[in-house]
Formats: structure tokens, C-alpha cells, sequence
């Protein structure tokens, strides 16, 4: 016995719970398709148990230099077991919030596998999904007038090295790591390994990072990148870039031992553990694309119009499963807007240089827009104008005096072209930064919205005011 809906989303991370909670508000009658828990891999792998870890790292460090805030804290140590039950108890209430907000919306969750089969012999303007349930019972057979595919992505791995969750790890097996290792080696020094990195230093790990490009966090501006560099060698953290593995990986008296070859040096390195963070995949095999005309780029990420669409005009795929930036926020968005286009409304079209893009590492990173370089390479003549934490008091205050704002201009328009921020807050700060792009400011009006002080938020007002060199402080 088939079930209908106007909508089935396969997926409920939070592209697809977000999407589906719209959805609702539209009027459509809706159901969820997860594997495995609602929440997806943000909640469960990845944004909020990684944020967790951080936020604990954080205290711990803010303990061992209490004595700077004329603060006597004795006896100071990291008891993991309990960094980890943190964790899984924030975790966990929010997966609870989840299941009540589906609830709430009277949206139908079925814990299962599902495969597009097709179109549906009931209506030829719809499609037929079957669902493999979980608990081994009967196959479910929905037939929706309208799908969106939000299977997410996957840790990517190297050809060369197998993953055994125990000396060699993906970005899922440390979040389960039942105890600090005393090193680390990480390959791959993007946004995922300089989270870890940070982390890992701050409980007082010892950390490599090898990354193959020329810079770490090759996406960010190279000013942001340089200072990073800095504050992460402050800890500790060994970096090598331009540098390739071998292939070969030993595992030998409980150590991992790796070569490295860097400007035609080879370095033999050995630590406890090794984590590979060199990027995610999408989830597409196993849910019936074959079924359809659906087209997957080289990449192997689905591929879809300005709206979301597939080449089927009835399934729409958003998230991670389509590449892009690969964040939630984004996924969230892509979403609505897919749900919006269904329900024949206009949503307006998602531009990536309105997006914010946040690291939480320590220091944090935000940045929104163009990097100088994407600019100067795009043909703008450029205006910049920043200032140093340091020269802010809300910074001295919480003492985080490291790091900076940066602003980016065209000269011919005055329009913002980028913000990047790195420092304490910064993922908060950028929100600014972002309602800027939106609204296509131009720097004199940050300079000249009233900022409250003492704010961190100050520094934003001050680095806009440097472009039309009116900054007051630093």
C-alpha cells in the first residue's frame, strides 16, 4: 500500500529538517527519509560535537592563564571522560529538539534507506520512493508529488590509507576518541584540520599538519592565513605545506610512523595517532539515481539549476550532496529556497559572496566575500582598510588582543567587496559583516552606524572608517 505526499526529502540533516519544517508552513504534506538519525551529520558528526569539544578546550586554556585575570586556579587538568559526556549531552538534547519540531509539524519520519524508483505508475508527474526500514519490517512505498534529495556527504579518504577507527582516524572516529593522544599527525590543513589542530593543542597534544596546497586554509585571505600560521605555531603546531605523503603508513609499537616530502626534503614522522581531514564526499550511491536522469558532475556531486532542480524537474537535491561550500547554514538555506520554488513562490537566489564562512578554531576565523586576491585576480582596483584587536578595549578586557579585521572595497563603486575577521568572536561578528553584503553597503555606512563600547564589534566600524581614512584608533 503506497502512501502520498507532496513532498518526500530524503535526508533529514539540517538541509532536510529545515526543509521540511517550511514545507509545512507551506502547506505540504511531508515526510522524512534518515538512515540513520535526524540531525545528519552537523548535529551528530560534525558542527555541534566538533563546537563542543572546542568550547572545553577553550575553558581548559582560559584556566591555565587565569593568573593573568589576577584569578588563583590550583590543581588545573583536562578530565576527557567528562569533555566527551558534555558533548554527547548537548548533542542529544538537541537531536530531542529535532524530533519535537517534526512532531510539531505533523511531519511523517521514516528510519530507513530511501531509493528513487522512478516515476510513479499512479501519476506520471510523480515519483515513487521505496524505503528500506530499519527495523527489517515491510519495504514503505511513498509516492510524492515533489522530492529533494539531502543525503549529505561522508568523510573522504586517501587511496593510500585505510582507516581503521583506532591509529589511523577520520574527523568521525575523533569525536570518539575515549582519551587525548599525546600527538597527532593531521593531513589536510583545511577548514576541518585547523579546527582539530587548534583544539588539540589547547588540551595540550602535540600536532602536525601536512597539507598538500601552499597554504593552509587555502580559501581564506592570505593575511588571515599568515596570522593563523602564527598563532598556531604559538601553540605548538608543526605545519607543512607544498608537502605529499608516501604511501606508505606504518603502525608499529602503538605509533604511526609516516615520510613526508617537502621542498624535496623528506621528514620522517611518527605520533600516536593520525587523522585524515582531507575534505567530504557525497552520499549518491544506493538511493536509486540510476533510476533517473539526474547527472552528477566529474566531482561526483549532483547537479542542479539556479533553483535547486535536478534534471528531473519534480526531485530537487540541496546540501552537501551538490558540493559548493558544504555548511549548514547553507544546506538550510538551499532548503528553503527549493521548498519556497516548489510551493510557486519567488525565493530570492542564494549568492556565495553573501555567505558567511566561520572557522571555530582558536583564534576563530570569518570571513564573507571576495579575499583580496580573488579581487585584484577578478580586475578590481581595490581600497582595504583593518585594524588590530589589540587596539580594541573589549579585547584587552577578555584578554584576546590577537587577530584582526580586514576590509576589502572596490574603488570604483566604494561597494564592500569582502570582510575577514580573525580573533576572539569572530563567527559572531561576521553576522555584520554579512547583512552588509546584502544590503550592498558601502564602507562609510559601517563607519557610521553608532557600534556600542567597549564591543568587540568596534573593530568592524574602525577597519571600514580606515578605507576612507577616517579610523580613529590603531
Amino acid at each position: 500500500m503506497t502512501k502520498n505526499y507532496d513532498l518526500v526529502i530524503l535526508g533529514g540533516g539540517t538541509g532536510g529538517y529545515v526543509a521540511a519544517i517550511r514545507a509545512t508552513q507551506l502547506g505540504l504534506k511531508t515526510a522524512i527519509v534518515e538512515k540513520d538519525k535526524l540531525g545528519g551529520t552537523c548535529l551528530h558528526r560534525g558542527c555541534i560535537p566538533s563546537k563542543a569539544l572546542l568550547k572545553s578546550a577553550s575553558v581548559y586554556q582560559q584556566a591555565l592563564h587565569a593568573d593573568s585575570y589576577g584569578i588563583t586556579v590550583k590543581d588545573t587538568s583536562v578530565n576527557f571522560s567528562k569533555v566527551q559526556d558534555r558533548k554527547q549531552s548537548i548533542v542529544d538534547q538537541l537531536h530531542q529538539g529535532v524530533v519535537g519540531l517534526m512532531k510539531k509539524g505533523k511531519i511523517d519520519v521514516y528510519e530507513g534507506i530511501g531509493r528513487l524508483l522512478g516515476p510513479s505508475i499512479f501519476s506520471p508527474t510523480a515519483g515513487t520512493i521505496s524505503v528500506e526500514m530499519n527495523d527489517g519490517s515491510d519495504n514503505e512505498m511513498l509516492v510524492s508529488k515533489n522530492v529533494i534529495i539531502a543525503t549529505g556527504s561522508t568523510v573522504k579518504t586517501l587511496h593510500n590509507i585505510e582507516i581503521d577507527g583506532e591509529y589511523i582516524l577520520s574527523s568521525d572516529d575523533a569525536l570518539e576518541l575515549p582519551s587525548l593522544p599525546e600527538s597527532m599527525i593531521i593531513v589536510g590543513g583545511g577548514v576541518i584540520g585547523v579546527e582539530w589542530a587548534s583544539m588539540l593543542a589547547d588540551f595540550g597534544v602535540q600536532i602536525t599538519i601536512i597539507e598538500s596546497a601552499e597554504q593552509i586554509l587555502p580559501a581564506e585571505d592570505q593575511a588571515i592565513v599568515k596570522e593563523m600560521q602564527k598563532q598556531l605555531k604559538k601553540k605548538g603546531v608543526s605545519i607543512y605545506t607544498n608537502a605529499s605523503m608516501h604511501e606508505q603508513v606504518n603502525k608499529d609499537n602503538g605509533m604511526v610512523q609516516i615520510q613526508v616530502s617537502e621542498k624535496e626534503q623528506v621528514i620522517d614522522l611518527i605520533a600516536d595517532k593520525l587523522l585524515l581531514a582531507v575534505g567530504r564526499q557525497a552520499i549518491t550511491k544506493n538511493i536509486g539515481l540510476e533510476n533517473t536522469d539526474i547527472q552528477l558532475n566529474e566531482a561526483g556531486f549532483i547537479q542542479v539549476n539556479e533553483h535547486y532542480q535536478t534534471k528531473e524537474s519534480h526531485i530537487y537535491a540541496i546540501g552537501d550532496c551538490i558540493g559548493g561550500m558544504q555548511l549548514a547554514h547553507v544546506a538550510s538555506h538551499e532548503g528553503k529556497h527549493a521548498v519556497e520554488h516548489i510551493a510557486g513562490e519567488q525565493p530570492f537566489a542564494i549568492k556565495q559572496q553573501d555567505i558567511p564562512v566561520c572557522i571555530y578554531s582558536n583564534p576563530e576565523i570569518a570571513h564573507v566575500g571576495l579575499t583580496e586576491k580573488e579581487a585584484l585576480n577578478r580586475g578590481y582596483d581595490i581600497e582595504k582598510g583593518s585594524i588590530r584587536f589589540q587596539a580594541i578595549g573589549k579585547a584587552l578586557i577578555n584578554g584576546t588582543p590577537d587577530g584582526f579585521v580586514k576590509i576589502i572595497s572596490d574603488k570604483a563603486t566604494n561597494d564592500v567587496l569582502g570582510i575577514h575577521i580573525i580573533g576572539a568572536n569572530a563567527t559572531e561578528l561576521i553576522s555584520e559583516a554579512g547583512l552588509a553584503k546584502v544590503l550592498d553597503a558601502v564602507p562609510w555606512e559601517i563607519g557610521q552606524t553608532i557600534h556600542p563600547h567597549p564591543s568587540m564589534s568596534e573593530a568592524i566600524a574602525e577597519a571600514a572608517l580606515d578605507i576612507d581614512h577616517m579610523k580613529i584608533h590603531g
